[in-house]
């Protein structure tokens, strides 16, 4: 046992407990003492996986069913600081709803605490606990505002739906297991090269893996519990699932398909291709025709996830690991982006939210620009990153994944990036009607917007990182493509 390698669990899971046993005590309604203790966990444990990314040791533990690596430890970062930025947005909010109770607190560690233990999975049984720690966690969320029957009604769906996608992962995990004789990802990956197996096993766990990774990421066709999901929830709890859940997911990824399961390539690849452009066609197409700016978001998550996949598409077409690396870090770079700027966009929708009512039309947002020149350009800029639009992050983000499709020099998947292209121009429409609407429109809502401090300091930061991030790529860029090379040399 190598405890030093789970220490930023063990913390999280330690201060998830004293969190809730502290909350007991408080009698303050604004939870004050309960929001910053919180807040100071999640700095610490961000903290702590920074310095061992930079440490940069590969360390197995617990009978090397974990492993501590730069490509957890960056994406444990990024999750941490995605999850605290998230409650210091919805802090407001839920104060206003009566939702700000110590449950909100604890929920949101151990679900941190389930992505956790999915980033630093080397085996089958301990990617199932993390992705059901954080599953559950995030249905109770979602259901926490309990005399809210949209909220209610989202839960059980998300519910419903999540067990049925954890039992496709479950029972292709299962037939991996049968077929290759371990949990162990490392021993999996030995085992198909060896290639001794029946491949109809292999292929029919296969569908079952991807079948379950796709529900988690939201890809088309697994993709019927985001947008039910996305608008029903309390805002605060869609920020939480459409952030740092997602690292988790593409983890996993990762995890099972390049490090575990490349043997099998030829089949996920093909599997990854259709999921991709299903995802996109759907996700921009149905986003257009949605008035809801929460549903409009998750259908736009949708596409974006799929556009996300082309990385991984296209990465195990290149016979070199160095060349492999770009395409899967260029994903990663896409996924990190996204989630700081969507996090930045369900923001704003919390900040012109007030008690009683709801932000969550696009017509909410007519003439923004004369009630808050500051605030429409902050939304601006994340909507034109969504779009793919320069100088934001999410242009070079597009930018890198098409490089890895047409770097390859295959025929198919660079037609596959001129389609791509063509659907990406589609989702320029939906993005730039909100930019339209609150620059062109008049306002319908002359209520003054009152913005606390810390929520204003957070958006200004918050939108300063889509720009500088846009601007100058190249660090991010770096660090996922030393975290994925890392990776994939184990």
């Amino acid at each position: 046992m190598n405890w030093p390698a789970i220490y930023p669990e063990l913390l999280l899971l330690t201060m998830a407990c004293v969190v809730t046993l502290v909350d007991l005590f408080v009698t303050d309604k604004r939870r004050l003492a309960t929001y910053l203790l919180t807040q100071a966990t999640l700095l610490v444990v961000a903290v702590m996986h920074l310095y061992y990314f930079y440490a940069g040791e590969l360390v197995y533990s617990m009978q090397a069913m974990v492993v501590s690596d730069p490509l957890g430890h960056l994406l444990g970062f990024f999750a941490s600081i995605a999850t605290a930025v998230t409650l210091a947005y919805a802090q407001p909010y839920v104060a206003e709803r009566d939702m700000l109770k110590g449950e909100l607190f604890t929920l949101s560690m151990f679900s941190l605490l389930g992505i956790l233990v999915m980033l630093s999975a080397n085996n089958f049984l301990i990617v199932y606990l993390g992705l059901e720690l954080m599953s559950l966690s995030l249905y109770a969320l979602v259901a926490l505002r309990r005399d809210h029957a949209p909220a209610t009604e989202a839960a059980m769906k998300y519910f419903v739906l999540g067990a049925l996608a954890s039992g496709f992962l479950l029972y292709g995990l299962s037939m991996m297991y049968g077929a290759t004789g371990s949990l162990d990802i490392s021993e999996v990956f030995q085992a198909i090269g060896m290639g001794q197996i029946n491949p109809s096993v292999l292929t029919l766990g296969l569908v079952f893996i991807v079948a379950g990774l796709a529900f988690k990421l939201g890809a088309v066709p697994f993709h019927m519990w985001v947008p039910d999901v996305y608008q029903g929830a309390p805002t605060a709890v869609t920020l939480l699932i459409a952030g740092a859940p997602k690292l988790a997911a593409f983890a996993i990824t990762i995890r099972l398909l390049v490090a575990g399961l490349l043997g099998l390539a030829a089949d996920w690849q093909q599997m990854l291709v259709l999921l991709s452009v299903g995802s996109m066609a759907l996700g921009n197409l149905a986003a257009i025709a949605q008035t809801n700016l929460k549903r409009m978001l998750a259908y736009s998550t949708i596409a974006q996830m799929g556009f996300m996949l082309l990385g991984l598409c296209s990465g195990v077409a290149y016979v070199n690991t160095v060349s492999a690396a770009n395409a899967y870090s260029s994903s990663m770079f896409y996924l990190v982006t996204y989630v700081f700027t969507t996090l930045g966009t369900f923001g704003m929708i919390i900040v012109l939210s007030r008690r009683g009512f709801e932000a969550e039309q696009i017509g909410d947002f007519k003439g923004l620009a004369r009630r808050s020149p500051w605030l429409a350009g902050v939304m601006a800029i994340f909507m034109f990153s969504l779009a793919g639009i320069p100088p934001t992050v999410g242009f070079y983000a597009k930018l890198s994944v098409l490089q890895a499709l047409v770097s390859t020099n295959v025929v198919g998947l660079i037609w596959l990036a001129v389609v791509a292209v063509l659907l990406s121009l589609v989702g320029a429409y939906y993005y730039l009607r909100v930019v339209k609407t609150m620059y062109f429109d008049e306002p319908t809502d002359n209520a003054p917007l009152v913005v606390n401090g810390q929520t204003h300091a957070l958006m200004a930061l918050n939108g300063a990182a889509v720009l500088m991030f846009g601007l100058l790529p190249g660090g991010l860029m770096d660090l996922c493509a030393q975290a994925i090379v890392k990776a994939l040399a184990t």
